[in-house]
């Protein structure tokens, strides 16, 4: 079948090798550095103070998204302490909803220590914290990891959340189901890759694709549209916990690797706090202002 095929290195020169992976890190740290210097006089901050701020945020958010995917995969890590820091492998095994919460601990932390609004700083973070996970995702692309499941599965099992069992039935099948591809723009990973290895040389759902599409239109309605209300602290952060949870939410359903918490998607556990939180939060900000 065709398909496009990716590769995760940028570039390779004597032997060394820039992947796309550290590359969109890095262009997403300095674009949100940017744009978070330039937010920074909108809330009476020196911008110079948001260098820190985004080291730290980085930082924090890293080691939350670590300790949350371990939790998920302690069946595997109590028996392989040694990988709980096993840095030497490069950056992998993180989880989104983690660095979420450690990015907005990294926050609290820092204003206790700067003394300045927590609110305020959170506001000013989230837009190019949405911007950056959309950036962070090319780099998934390029890897053929956080993939889909192939474009062949019945809406019916994409939304009940039993992949795993129709694809065993499924691959049991000598003869296999007749079934059509249900949108034209799946993609083929190469091997070596995560979705290559699960599911070589089948069209898969380019779900990176999906959320790098939905972060930006989200990234850019939260800094042009809601970042010039009038709205209480808080607020900007309650609307992208809310569209970040709706955006993973709608994702999980076409993704393949997603990691479960007692036989639900983890994901949609997180993403129903997330928009619940946010919630609770965007209406007791503006109602205090009120």
């Amino acid at each position: 079948k065709k398909g496009r095929k990716m590769s995760p290195i940028f570039i390779e020169i004597f032997g060394f090798q820039i992947r796309y992976y550290s590359l969109m890190y890095i262009i997403a740290f300095y674009l949100g550095l940017y744009i978070g210097q330039k937010s920074a006089k909108k809330y009476g901050y020196n911008p110079d103070m948001v260098k820190s701020l985004a080291t730290w945020v980085m930082v924090t958010g890293l080691i939350g998204a670590r300790a949350y995917y371990i939790f998920l995969r302690w069946d595997y890590f109590k028996y392989n302490l040694m990988e709980i820091v096993a840095i030497w492998r490069g950056i992998r095994g993180l989880a989104i909803h983690g660095g979420i919460a450690g990015a907005a601990l990294g926050l609290f932390i820092f204003s206790k220590i700067k003394k300045v609004n927590y609110w305020d700083i959170l506001d000013l973070s989230t837009p190019s914290v949405l911007l950056g996970q959309a950036i962070g995702r090319i780099g998934n692309l390029m890897n053929g990891e956080t993939h889909g499941v192939p474009v062949f599965t019945p809406l019916a099992v994409l939304f009940n959340g039993r992949f795993d069992e129709w694809w065993q039935s499924y691959q049991a099948n000598p003869l296999k189901f007749n079934y059509p591809n249900l949108v034209p723009w799946g993609m083929v990973f190469p091997p070596g890759t995560p979705a290559g290895e699960e599911f070589p040389n089948i069209l898969v759902h380019p779900t990176m694709v999906y959320e790098i599409v939905l972060n930006f239109i989200g990234f850019l309605i939260l800094y042009f549209y809601f970042r010039n209300k009038n709205l209480g602290r808080g607020s900007i952060s309650a609307i992208y916990v809310i569209m970040y949870g709706i955006i993973r939410a709608i994702v999980s359903f076409f993704r393949a690797e997603d990691l479960y918490f007692m036989g639900i998607k983890a994901p949609n556990i997180a993403s129903i706090i997330l928009i619940l939180v946010g919630c609770s939060v965007l209406y007791l900000s503006n109602r205090k202002r009120r």
